[in-house]
């Protein structure tokens, strides 16, 4: 491996490799700001360039657009509250609070390292572990799939904020949504009510656009904002983050990391999933959770750094099973395969330097999305002092266009003004608008998992009787029964220091 990985570096060191990656990381970067257009679309859109080059220099641009996209949907997110990519949605919760008390800076760079080390440490584990680690996720059918998305719905109630029913009956409503469209078995149409739109169901961009872009501006004009931030940002080296502060941060990413490319092994995992669970791993662990949502550091490093280590986690099946886990990835599959490369595992017996070559170029398109980055934190910061009566509209055409942009259609420009709406409301309420996120992105992994899992026995004993998915579904019992604990336990401490400062 150090002989592979030292050749693959020192090739991908060439000024055209340099130089592929850091188009590549440039146009990612672009690609993510900009909500509807994510790196599988970019990375379609471009693929006709990758028969003009060289097959190194092809698959090192596509990947550098893929983490690139990944990185950058974190700053319109901290910014505005809006979410490039559905993997920053969560990023959104405790970034844009940042932004709202003048340390935009610092969420920046804190996304900005988080997702280096994420790509690092996941170049260095795709380097060390390769075809081994990606095998066991081939144990993983149906039933395990069923538990760890059962695990995963956990978090439903970590979000669910002051009131577990509302907050569950939300996460089931987004669910519902998700449902709507097609059956993922059969293909018959359901709940579509006769309407030839809805019959491909709810995209998640103009949803995610309407509920976190629209409704901010909304409430942005309710509350007749004048200034996202008014008061003085400093130089750039000032935000960036230090002392307590930038260790919490950093040892939040390292977290991040390890859970986001455990997960990524698996096919179907998206990012955005192990950005949420990263984001309530940390709040879980935390002593102080209930600052989760106000401008915790952690709750900006940790899921940023996760949704990178699961782009990188990616590229360990893809390059020796040919299985892409996304499809950005199966975009790349295609590169490859128009390059005359068959991806399994005897790539890296028969291209070996090219395999390696790609690999080298990881750790330098990483360092050059951070050399990118950083310096550009303080023009970014200061977009939250732009007035917003300039700012707003700028912001309604960007998610008029970003809810346009993935099926070029006027539907889902209706569908985002509608959810805008409905999240300007659920703000008023006080409804966690994450957790309808979240069951809108588990809702049919849970349902398809289920299904699949019975119709392989015909009963649901099936996971009682295999030791994954009966191991998860007990750590789900366990994580919920803590959860609720925990909760009743803050709110009893809340009730005794109330009666004691009354009492004072």
């Amino acid at each position: 491996m150090d002989v592979g990985l030292l050749s693959g570096l020192a090739n991908a060191m060439t000024l055209g490799n340099i130089g592929f990656a850091l188009v590549g990381c440039l146009l990612g970067t672009l690609v993510g700001i900009l909500p509807g257009l994510g790196p599988a679309s970019a990375m379609a859109i471009l693929l006709p360039i990758a028969l003009y080059l060289p097959p190194v220099g092809a698959i090192i641009i596509m990947a550098g657009i893929y983490y690139g996209a990944m990185y950058g949907g974190s700053t319109t997110a901290i910014l505005m509250n809006i979410p490039g990519e559905v993997s920053s949605v969560i990023t959104a919760q405790d970034g844009f609070a940042m932004t709202k008390d003048g340390r935009a800076g610092e969420a920046l760079a804190i996304a900005a390292v988080g997702s280096y080390i994420a790509g690092i440490l996941g170049t260095l584990a795709i380097a060390v572990l390769g075809p081994k680690v990606a095998d066991l996720a081939l144990h993983f059918g149906p039933p395990e799939y069923f538990g760890l998305v059962l695990f995963s719905m956990t978090a439903l109630v970590s979000f669910a904020g002051r009131s577990i029913m509302a907050g569950l009956m939300l996460g089931v409503f987004g669910m519902w949504l998700a449902s709507v469209g097609t059956d993922p078995l059969t293909g018959t149409q359901r709940l579509n009510f006769g309407s030839m739109e809805l019959m491909k169901g709810f995209d998640i961009v103009p949803v995610l656009i309407g509920l976190f872009g629209i409704a901010e501006v909304l409430t942005s004009l309710e509350q007749k904002v004048g200034q996202i931030y008014s008061g003085r940002l400093g130089s750039v080296w000032s935000m960036i983050p230090r002392g307590v502060e930038l260790a919490r941060g950093l040892a939040a990413s390292v977290r991040g990391t390890v859970i986001g490319f455990l997960l990524g092994l698996l096919p179907g995992m998206l990012p955005a999933l192990t950005a949420y669970l990263s984001y309530d791993v940390e709040r879980q662990i935390s002593r102080t959770p209930e600052k989760f949502g106000s401008g915790m550091i952690e709750g900006v490093a940790a899921p940023e750094a996760a949704n990178n280590a699961t782009a990188m986690a990616g590229f360990i099946p893809l390059l020796s099973l040919g299985i892409p886990t996304t499809p950005a990835l199966a975009i790349l599959l295609g590169t490859l395969m128009i390059n005359g490369l068959t991806p399994g595992p005897m790539l890296f017996q028969q291209q070996a330097l090219l395999v390696w070559t790609v690999i080298g170029s990881m750790l330098i398109a990483n360092t050059v999305l951070l050399m990118l980055n950083l310096p550009l934190v303080g023009l970014w910061a200061r977009i939250s002092r732009i007035p917003y009566h300039v700012l707003g509209p700028i912001v309604l055409g960007v998610c008029v266009v970003g809810a346009y942009a993935p099926r070029n259609t006027m539907f889902d420009v209706w569908v985002a003004i509608a959810f805008g709406i409905i999240g300007y409301v659920l703000r008023r309420l006080e409804m966690p608008l994450a957790v309808l996120v979240l069951g809108f992105l588990l809702g049919p992994l849970f349902e398809q998992s289920l299904r699949q899992s019975i119709a392989m026995q015909g009963t649901p004993a099936i996971f009682l009787t295999r030791p994954i998915p009966l191991a998860l579904i007990v750590g789900a019992v366990l994580v919920l029964a803590v959860t609720l604990w925990l909760r009743r336990r803050s709110r009893a401490l809340q009730g005794l220091i109330g009666e004691s400062v009354n009492q004072g």
